[in-house]
């Protein structure tokens, strides 16, 4: 099953320090297993928000002020079960420093 990890910044989170495995081993071991098809960082600073309106369209820069998280990056990973996902989304440094949000593909 498919699952996308959404990286997400969080100021409730602890120091960046503090994670128990930097990125690059965490993206190493999952590359080397298989289980990471893609994953790529999301700068909050080049973001835009479009919306239609009627015949409106709105562009704004994103993402919105209101929200103190932010997604900050995505991983696209294979996995055999949820409790797979999880203890991979709970190994990602951002699990600490932020959140990690997993989100299964749709499936019919």
């Amino acid at each position: 099953m498919r699952y996308m990890l959404l990286i997400c910044t969080d100021p409730t989170g602890e120091p960046e320090e503090s994670a128990d495995v930097p990125i690059d081993q965490w993206v190493n071991e999952l590359d080397a297993s298989g289980e990471r098809i893609l994953g790529e960082r999301l700068p909050a600073e080049d973001a835009k928000v479009v919306r239609r309106r009627g015949k409106r369209l709105i562009v704004t820069d994103g993402p919105f002020a209101e929200s103190k998280e932010q997604i900050a990056g995505f991983d696209l990973i294979e996995a055999e079960s949820l409790e797979r996902a999880l203890e991979i989304a709970a190994r990602h440094p951002m699990a600490r420093g932020g959140l990690v949000e997993v989100r299964q593909f749709y499936q019919e």
